[in-house]
């Protein structure tokens, strides 16, 4: 490589630094004080990146964090606002608040996506890529702002939404949570046969297959076995949710 396009190569780093910097003031509403923070949340674990110190760069211990980081402040605001509401009902109403299917929706109204470095193609991923983006976010929020700017992001973004309790207590948290229940209550026999995938996607998937008293019922795919599992169980919610729902309220 000649030093005309190493000159050309860094030019063009340093105006997609400047593109990604002022994507992100306009997501989390400041200036990032380390941006190098932000490209790690959007860092997939396909590239196999590491640090001089051999640690690895992806989004997953930023997400870690920031899925804790969520689940305090949706705890406390639940607490604020729901003074009637024992220890068992604020953690379901928290479930439903930090549910996949909700932050994914948050995710893909940011566009968290267009900013995912990975080699894989997007046609790999699930739909929950756009809610671990989002708590990978929140985590990068964190360590570069401090709580109090996590905490402005969750309720601009996450909690907007969140206006009426009574509304959100009757949204279903866990499809699979929900289908078990249903079963206990009918004494039906049920099993989730969940294994590796043997697909030849970059990234790995797991199947799972849902049984109804021996019948089967629903299948489907994620990217982890729990995901999988809420999947199947959604599909098979679907399937027969007169039945479930009617059986529920009883």
């Amino acid at each position: 490589m000649n030093w005309l396009q190493k000159i050309l190569n860094r030019k063009s780093r340093l105006q997609n630094s400047g593109i990604f910097y002022s994507s992100m003031t306009s997501v989390i509403g400041n200036k990032p004080k380390n941006i190098t923070l932000f490209e790690t949340a959007f860092t997939h674990r396909s590239l196999n990146k590491s640090n001089d110190n051999g640690e690895p760069v992806n989004y997953e211990r930023l997400e870690f964090l920031g899925d804790a980081i969520l689940g305090s402040v949706i705890a406390a605001f639940l607490y604020k606002n729901a003074p009637k509401g024992d220890e068992g009902y604020l953690t379901q109403m928290r479930s439903k608040i930090v549910s996949r299917s909700h932050l994914n929706n948050v995710g893909k109204r940011l566009n968290l996506v267009d900013f995912l470095h990975t080699k894989a193609a997007l046609s790999q991923f699930g739909d929950n890529i756009y809610g671990n983006l989002l708590e990978a976010l929140i985590g990068a929020i964190y360590v570069d702002a401090g709580f109090t700017a996590c905490e402005r992001f969750i309720y601009k973004n996450i909690l907007t939404e969140v206006k009426d309790l009574e509304y959100l207590e009757n949204k279903i948290a866990s499809y699979k949570s929900l289908f078990i229940e249903y079963c206990q209550k009918h004494k039906k026999t049920f099993k989730f046969e969940t294994t590796d995938d043997d697909g030849k996607d970059f990234i790995k998937h797991f199947s799972s297959k849902l049984y109804l008293n021996d019948q089967l019922i629903a299948k489907a795919r994620a990217t982890s076995k729990k995901k999988a599992e809420e999947k199947v169980a959604q599909r098979a919610f679907y399937a027969l949710q007169t039945e479930i729902q009617q059986c529920i309220k009883k």
